[in-house]
């Protein structure tokens, strides 16, 4: 069972979310603030946080930030109704991985956590595995038989975070803000290249493409 924790200053979103979350199976605890949040976490597991921004004492920015400051690689899905994109861009600076506005579809959040929570999974292993072909995200090599690829960081990320959501489409500013970061001056053109050097290089893999949504962007198809 995984564990999540709801931080939120907000009595109504507490329990609207522990509801929600308890319903799917989910082991919830809740707290007012960011500090609470830490004392909680020094007696209790957590595998994911829901955290809004503007919160007493400790807000979310913060509360990132001091999860982050000391490695700590908890997943962490932002909630707020906060929607200009400074606050996005902040959120995804100080070390979120996800943001989402209120009020909130319930569906829609709990697909989100699912992802997170297989994203982080993932991470934790180092390792994806698709049919014969194995990605290494220590060593930045994709794998099939005698086959051993070393990839140039980017396009390995590049290629990693498609495959970790098979079927999803990816808009090319997402895939910027994720691998080149927010900050980036790089065009989005570089997106184009890294893909078309990707299909190139693994064009004789059974195992995957990758396929150009018009007008949106790309997603990995998984055919094993």
């Amino acid at each position: 069972m995984f564990h999540i924790l709801v931080v939120d200053d907000d009595t109504n979103t507490r329990k609207l979310m522990y509801a929600v979350l308890s319903a799917e199976g989910y082991e919830v605890y809740t707290a007012e603030d960011g500090e609470q949040a830490l004392e909680l976490m020094d007696n209790a597991h957590i595998d994911l946080a829901i955290v809004d921004i503007m919160m007493p004492r400790m807000d979310g920015y913060e509360f990132t930030s001091a999860l982050r400051s000391v490695n700590n690689n908890l997943p962490i899905l932002m909630l707020s109704a906060k929607q200009l994109p400074a606050d996005r861009k902040r959120g995804f600076l100080v070390g979120i991985d996800d943001y989402m506005t209120k009020p909130v579809d319930e569906e829609e959040i709990l697909l989100h956590i699912k992802a997170l929570l297989r994203r982080a999974q993932i991470v934790s292993e180092h390792r994806l595995v698709i049919g014969q072909m194995v990605l290494d995200y220590d060593s930045l090599t994709v794998s099939r038989g005698d086959d051993v690829q070393e990839l140039p960081q980017k396009e390995f990320y590049l290629l990693y975070k498609l495959l970790s959501y098979p079927g999803k489409i990816f808009t090319r500013i997402q895939l910027m803000d994720e691998i080149w970061g927010v900050e980036s001056e790089t065009s989005w053109e570089t997106i184009t290249v890294h893909i078309n050097r990707l299909r190139k290089r693994f064009e004789k893999y059974p195992e995957f493409e990758i396929e150009s949504v018009r007008g949106l962007g790309y997603k990995a198809v998984k055919k094993v």
